[in-house]
C-alpha cells in the first residue's frame, strides 16, 4: 500500500501552487454547458459522495475517468480485487468513536451467544483526522462497469430553469445594472450583475452569478464569513478562493458550465497564501462545501414546500392545509384537510365552512386552485423565456470585465 509522508492539506496546496503557476488550477478550467471535466469521486461501497479537501484532491491527483473509490477492506469485503501494484491515493476521515471490549460488573469481557466477545461504540472526546488509502474502480477487478442512469440529457432550457429556480430559492436580491462589473455588497446584501445581455452566453451569466451568491453565503445571517477585506490582501484572496471552488461545483451540478478567466487577478495572492498557509486549501474546500450544501439546501426546502403545497398523495381533486385560493372575488384558506373532510375560512369575512369531497364549494376551489397553477406555472415560464432571450449572442454583446469581485461598505 502506498505510503506518503505529507499530510493531505500539503499535497493538494503543493498540487495547486504548480498548476496555479501555470494557470491550469482546478476551478482555472473552464467549461460550458455541453460537459464539465469535474466528476463528483464517490464511494463504491456506500455510494456516498467524497466532500471537501478528499473530492478536490481526487480529482485533482487522480487519471482515472470513473468516479468510484473503495478501500482494500471494503474491495476484499465485496469479493472484489486490487490489481498488484496499484498505488492507493490517500484521504482523510474524522474518527469521533472507538470500538471496545463490553465489560461486566466484574471487568470480565461480556460475551455474545457465539461466545465471541461483544464490543460496544465509545465517543471520542476530541475527533481524531486519520489517514485512508482508496483505489479507484479502474484499479480493482470484479467491480463491474458503471451502473448505467437512465437520465435525458438535460436542454439548456431545462438548466436554465433549474438555474433560475436557486436563486429564486435563495431569496438573495439581485441588481441588474448597465456597467462592468460583477460583485456582492455585504452592507446592502445584495449582487450586482451587468444586465444580462452583456454577456456572450447564458452559461457565463450563470458561473458568474453563482460566484456571487458564494460571496452572498457569507453574510452573518448564513454562513459568517469576513467579507469585508480589502482588495489585494491574503484575507480577500482567502474569501475569493472559497467563491471559487463553491462556483466550480455549483456549476457541475448545474451543468451550466464555470469560466473562470476573469480571476487572473488573484492568481499571485493565491501562490501566496497556499505557500505561505498550506492548510488554507482545506479550510478553502470545507467552505466551499459548505457553500455548495446551503445553496442546494435551500433549493431542497423549495422543493418540500412546494411538493407540501400541491401533495399528491390526495391527488389533484384535493385540498392542502395552508393553500390560499382566489374563488370570485374571495380568498379561501384552507385551515384543515384530512381526507374527505375539509376546514376552510373565506379571509374576506371570516366564515368558516366545513367542507366535504360531495360539496359544491369544495369541486369550485379544486377547480379554481388548479387554473391558479396554470397562471402560475406559465408566469414562471415566461420569465425564463425573458431571461433566456436577453441573453445576446456573441456578435451582439457588449464586453463584460465581470471582475466577480465582493465588496466592502
Amino acid at each position: 500500500m502506498a505510503t506518503e509522508t505529507k499530510k493531505l492539506h500539503e499535497l493538494v496546496a503543493d498540487k495547486i501552487i504548480e498548476q496555479l503557476k501555470e494557470g491550469i488550477a482546478p476551478w482555472q478550467k473552464p467549461w460550458n454547458s455541453t460537459g464539465t471535466d469535474y466528476k463528483a469521486p464517490y464511494n463504491a461501497v456506500t455510494n456516498k459522495a467524497y466532500q471537501g479537501l478528499n473530492a478536490l484532491y481526487l480529482n485533482l491527483f487522480s487519471p482515472f475517468d470513473d468516479p468510484r473509490w473503495a478501500t482494500f477492506k471494503q474491495a476484499e469485503g465485496q469479493g472484489w480485487q486490487i490489481q498488484k501494484g496499484a498505488k492507493g491515493f490517500m484521504i482523510n476521515f474524522v474518527k469521533t468513536h472507538v470500538l471496545k471490549q463490553k465489560l461486566d460488573e466484574n471487568k470480565k469481557p461480556v460475551l455474545d451467544t457465539s461466545g465471541k466477545p461483544v464490543k460496544i461504540q465509545i465517543e471520542l472526546k476530541f475527533p481524531i483526522v486519520q489517514k485512508a488509502w482508496v483505489f479507484n474502480a479502474e484499479q480493482i477487478k470484479g467491480i463491474g462497469p458503471q451502473p448505467i442512469v437512465n437520465e435525458e440529457k438535460n436542454s439548456l432550457w431545462e438548466k436554465l430553469i433549474r438555474a433560475e429556480n436557486i436563486f429564486k430559492a435563495s431569496g438573495a436580491k439581485i441588481d441588474h445594472v448597465p456597467g462592468d462589473a460583477a460583485f456582492y455588497t455585504p452592507l446592502h446584501d445584495k449582487i450586482q450583475m451587468p444586465k444580462r445581455n452583456q454577456f456572450e452566453s447564458s452559461d457565463r451569466y450563470y458561473s458568474t452569478l453563482l460566484h456571487e451568491l458564494g460571496h452572498w453565503t457569507g453574510h452573518p445571517s448564513r454562513l459568517d464569513r469576513e467579507l469585508v477585506n480589502k482588495f489585494g490582501t491574503p484575507d480577500y484572496a482567502r474569501e475569493e478562493l472559497r467563491a471559487e471552488i463553491a462556483s466550480m461545483i455549483l456549476g457541475n451540478e448545474l451543468k451550466i458550465g464555470h469560466d473562470p478567466k476573469q480571476h487572473i487577478a488573484y492568481v499571485d495572492s493565491w501562490i501566496k497564501v497556499l505557500t505561505d498557509t498550506p492548510y488554507e486549501i482545506h479550510a478553502a474546500a470545507s467552505d466551499a462545501q459548505r457553500i455548495y450544501d446551503y445553496v442546494i439546501g435551500l433549493e431542497q426546502k423549495q422543493e418540500i414546500s412546494i411538493e407540501r403545497a400541491g401533495d399528491k398523495t390526495l391527488g389533484s381533486n384535493s385540498l392542502i392545509a395552508g393553500q390560499k385560493i382566489n374563488y370570485g372575488p374571495d380568498t379561501y384558506e384552507v385551515l384543515k384537510a384530512d381526507e374527505q373532510n375539509f376546514l376552510v375560512i373565506n379571509l374576506q369575512n371570516l366564515h368558516k365552512i366545513q367542507l366535504t369531497d360531495k360539496d359544491g364549494l369544495f369541486k369550485s376551489l379544486i377547480k379554481a386552485s388548479s387554473e391558479q397553477e396554470l397562471v402560475a406555472e406559465q408566469t414562471s415560464t415566461n420569465l425564463i423565456s425573458r431571461n433566456l432571450n436577453s441573453i445576446s449572442t456573441e456578435s451582439e454583446i457588449t464586453p463584460v470585465k465581470s471582475t466577480n469581485l465582493y465588496r466592502k461598505p
